[in-house]
């Protein structure tokens, strides 16, 4: 989760194996520095798992911060070196009096659970360790906002950044997409957080309302309705009423360019049948976007979702829709058969099952090249849904196969 912190140096002290599996797995963007996507690890090997890999963590540290001069370097324990007993925090702490940066330990092994324990373990550290450890009394900065769980997929951010500048609302930092560490450290400043994935940040949230006394709202920026609540909201939350006021005449002028622009693909679109597997906020925000461009959604599923995204998922879905609970290969093999879907709304883990089904698939999570934030996301995503639906790639996957030269015949498909 502190990944897209991007002016810092992020080491892995663990196996190679673990810098690998861990570098580069989620398309946050920069609009600045690019260290963020530099792997760092100590590459412990077996005598380090005899005899300790504290010094070569030490020495990783002051190499790291000789040769990239980051604004703060991350280090984040691994199985390996938690089950060995290394003293990382030790070691950080021995090491920052060397190098003169912030070193900060991050202790989230990887058998302590699964990806979200992860990001709370992270948003902990960051609320423990960064937040607020620049300018501790300084005054809030009003109409100001940070947005938490909101890493910058594909460049989320620029479809979201621009409206907000429009509307005189400062973005103090995202946590963490496209985030510099100094500004992280005076988050505590906001006027008001903004949490975008409910799943993996809730914790965050909660302890910054009740150490410095900044509210916070739930929000989405997919979709037309979403994005403009949001917005509201955002603007109801800082209490100006001025602010309120310029919020709807520029959501009125907004929406209507947007349906405006996605009227053509609206129209093709319109009829279309979509099954939707996700996970956090997308769970319940992608309804609505689908459904704006007229697309049915005969199954809905969650993965990595708070009970809360779940029930707002299923109160937006058609009554008819089935909830997605086999999620096993089979089970999306036996929905995709008997539903006969026109598209597959998912993660990247189910997109090869849907290209073995000649199914038109578009992936929605991190492993996405496209951003769908914000009423210029809306539009992308309108674009993006076509080209995949309309592929004249499905329709040729889809007929028999030619005969074998010199047969009599072809395959057929069978799928």
């Amino acid at each position: 989760m502190s990944n897209p912190i991007t002016d810092a140096a992020h080491l892995i002290h663990g196996p190679i194996a673990c810098a690998g599996n861990s570098w580069d797995n989620r398309g946050a963007l920069s609009t600045g520095s690019q260290l963020y996507r530099r792997g760092f690890t100590t590459d412990l090997g077996e005598n380090d798992v005899v005899y300790g890999g504290e010094e070569k963590l030490y020495q990783a540290i002051l190499e790291i911060s000789a040769k990239h001069r980051p604004q703060a370097i991350f280090v984040y324990s691994t199985c390996v070196s938690a089950l060995i007993g290394d003293d990382l925090a030790g070691v950080c702490a021995r090491a920052q009096k060397k190098v003169s940066l912030p070193v900060i330990p991050v202790d989230a092994p990887g058998f302590l659970g699964d990806k979200n324990i992860g990001n709370r373990i992270a948003g902990e550290t960051l609320w423990q360790r960064v937040i607020g450890s620049k300018n501790a009394g300084a005054p809030k900065i009003p109409r100001s906002i940070n947005l938490i769980g909101e890493y910058n997929i594909a460049g989320d951010l620029g479809g979201i950044l621009p409206d907000l500048t429009k509307l005189g609302i400062k973005l103090q930092t995202a946590i963490t997409g496209d985030a510099r560490y100094a500004d992280l450290t005076q988050a505590h400043r906001a006027a008001l957080n903004v949490l975008v994935c409910s799943k993996s940040l809730t914790n965050l949230a909660c302890s910054l309302q009740q150490q410095w006394q900044t509210p916070y709202i739930e929000a989405s920026f997919y979709g037309i309705e979403d994005t403009s609540q949001a917005l509201r909201n955002i603007a109801r939350g800082l209490g100006d009423r001025g602010l309120s006021g310029r919020t709807e005449e520029y959501i009125r002028r907004q929406e209507k360019e947007t349906r405006q622009a996605i009227a053509p693909y609206r129209e093709r679109l319109q009829g279309k049948r979509a099954v939707l597997f996700t996970g956090g906020v997308k769970t319940w925000s992608m309804v609505s976007a689908l459904t704006e461009l007229g697309i049915t959604i005969l199954a809905g599923g969650t993965q990595n979702s708070t009970p809360a995204d779940f029930e707002r998922m299923k109160a937006r879905l058609d009554p008819a829709a089935r909830i997605i609970e086999d999620t096993s290969a089979v089970g999306f093999l036996t929905l995709i058969r008997e539903k006969k879907p026109d598209l597959l709304v998912a993660g990247g883990k189910i997109k090869y099952l849907a290209h073995k089904m000649r199914l038109p698939f578009l992936d929605i999570n991190h492993g996405r090249k496209r951003p769908y934030a914000g009423y210029p996301g809306m539009i992308t995503l309108a674009e993006a849904i076509a080209r995949t639906v309309f592929s004249p790639v499905w329709d040729l996957s889809r007929r028999p196969y030619p005969p074998a030269r010199g047969g009599e015949g072809g395959n057929e498909n069978v799928v």
